[in-house]
């Protein structure tokens, strides 16, 4: 991969400066967004959990990030990554020392619940890095931006429990937690002091208004509508899982009030989008500076799918090695931590196929690969050698980390000063995925649960075929009025 020109991965300069701290951000948040994970036991020991409430905690974590993703990607569109960054990962430090001192159940409950909003830092490397690389880079490094920061998640469950013991005693945890907030609290600074919106003399384009997403036809502002509506029925179903008929953390009352205000959030939302876009029923957009906002709903779909199954799988795949092959907890996790250590090389590979092959004949074939993928995962069972088994979720996850590095080849090359809100939509929508599949997780057997994965990458693969590969360029309007073509092919 560093074998294209322009692509020296191992120096340390310019945009691969970028490219470097920006995976290291999103790096960091991964690891202070799962530290718990793996501590998740001792954590409960330690405060007299029930087993309700450890999955709870669970649900809590990846709650605010549907939100969250779709707010940053806007505060990064109008203030630029640099800044938004910062902000992230010194805000969260906050929470992150909050979950390492409590000591309830509320507490903790409360501390991971505002922990979800780091899980948007995603969205403001997507938007850094397609302003320093071009188009017939930008999947290679998109991809590898966000496989080695997913890695993070995988590099907490490994070095999590050691600095635990390392500490000992029943408060080994706390420090394991606080030094992941501490090293968030340092990184922002480091990212502050060392990076810049774009390469110099390029301009940072930003949208006209701020609000909602801009949209350039009357069609695609119904569609927005639509594309807004999974995102709150993801939070109605977080909901209803906290509520009286799931764990009972929220009462009947509380529940009433959580719905009621989504209702209220969502026509809220309605009218901001108007108030944007409300020109568009009275005055149509001249053709150079339309977009089509199909793009973005067929990605976000793929998303849906990709990272939205990677989230429930990782959380899910240790218990389902050691239920069906009788394995002890600790050798089933590191059997499964197999799965999330495919991002280092599966994510950036999709991101450079793409680039050297085509965005939509990529994400067809690993779309395709994906149904089959999952496919074979519902018919592992017992009778299976251990090794197979490992053997096809490996595969698997290799489309399934590959398809999300062609989904972000894809997002910001649609339109260059929405990049933010169009990653952030998408990203959202792989939350979503993963609070759809970890509900459905509670309510059928491991099978069938693969089997609902399997049938959504088929939905995928056919919306897919309404993409249109991006081609030419995408037109943009400096602060002077002139006019600036960004190439996208």
């Amino acid at each position: 991969m560093s074998g294209q020109a322009g692509f020296k991965l191992w120096s340390f300069t310019g945009k691969i400066k970028i490219l470097h701290l920006s995976w290291m951000a999103f790096f960091i948040t991964f690891v202070v967004w799962f530290n718990h994970a793996p501590l998740l036991a001792v954590i409960g020991d330690s405060l007299g959990l029930s087993k309700s409430e450890i999955k709870t905690l669970l649900i809590l974590n990846v709650a605010l990030t549907i939100p969250a993703r779709v707010l940053i990607g806007m505060l990064t569109d109008k203030y630029g990554p640099r800044l938004t960054y910062a902000f992230v990962l010194f805000f969260c430090s906050i929470p992150c020392f909050m979950f390492a001192i409590a000591d309830s159940f509320e507490q903790a409950a409360i501390a991971r619940f505002l922990l979800g909003f780091i899980g948007a830092g995603f969205v403001i490397g997507i938007r850094m890095v397609s302003e320093w690389f071009p188009a017939n880079e930008l999947g290679t490094a998109e991809g590898i931006y966000g496989g080695w920061g997913n890695f993070g998640s995988a590099a907490a469950a490994m070095s999590l429990p050691a600095i635990a013991l390392l500490f000992g005693g029943e408060d080994g945890w706390r420090y394991a937690v606080g030094l992941s907030g501490l090293l968030s609290l340092i990184f922002s600074f480091i990212w502050y002091f060392n990076v810049t919106d774009t390469p110099k003399g390029s301009t940072y384009f930003k949208p006209k208004q701020t609000g909602a997403m801009e949209v350039t036809s009357v069609g695609d502002f119904w569609l927005l509508l639509v594309m807004k509506l999974p995102m709150y029925g993801a939070l109605s179903l977080l909901t209803w899982k906290l509520s009286p008929n799931g764990v009972g953390l929220l009462t009947d009352f509380t529940a009433a009030v959580a719905y009621l205000s989504l209702v209220a959030l969502f026509i809220f939302e309605v009218k901001q989008t108007y108030k944007v876009n409300g020109h568009l029923f009275t005055k149509p957009v001249d053709e150079i500076h339309r977009y089509k906002f199909k793009q973005v709903a067929v990605l976000n779909i793929l998303y849906f799918a990709t990272f939205g199954s990677e989230l429930a799988v990782v959380s899910m795949l240790p218990l389902f090695f050691a239920d069906v092959f009788s394995l002890d907890m600790v050798y089933a996790g590191l059997l499964a931590s197999l799965y999330a250590f495919m991002n280092l090389m599966s994510r950036p590979g999709g991101g450079w196929i793409s680039d050297k092959f085509g965005r939509k004949k990529t994400l067809l074939i690993l779309t395709a690969g994906l149904a089959v993928g999952y496919l074979a995962m519902s018919a592992i069972d017992s009778s299976w050698p251990l090794a197979l088994a490992v053997a096809t979720a490996m595969a698997c996850s290799f489309f399934v980390q590959a398809g999300e590095g062609a989904v972000f080849a894809a997002v910001p090359l649609i339109k260059r000063r929405l990049t933010g809100q169009i990653a952030g939509m998408t990203g959202a929508y792989g939350n979503v995925g993963a609070v759809v599949y970890l509900t459905v997780l509670s309510m059928v057997d491991y099978s069938t649960f693969f089997l609902v994965i399997a049938a959504t990458a088929v939905v995928g693969f056919i919306t897919l075929l309404f993409m249109e590969e991006p081609q030419g360029t995408i037109t943009e309007v400096r602060e002077d009025g002139s006019i600036e073509l960004i190439n996208v092919s």
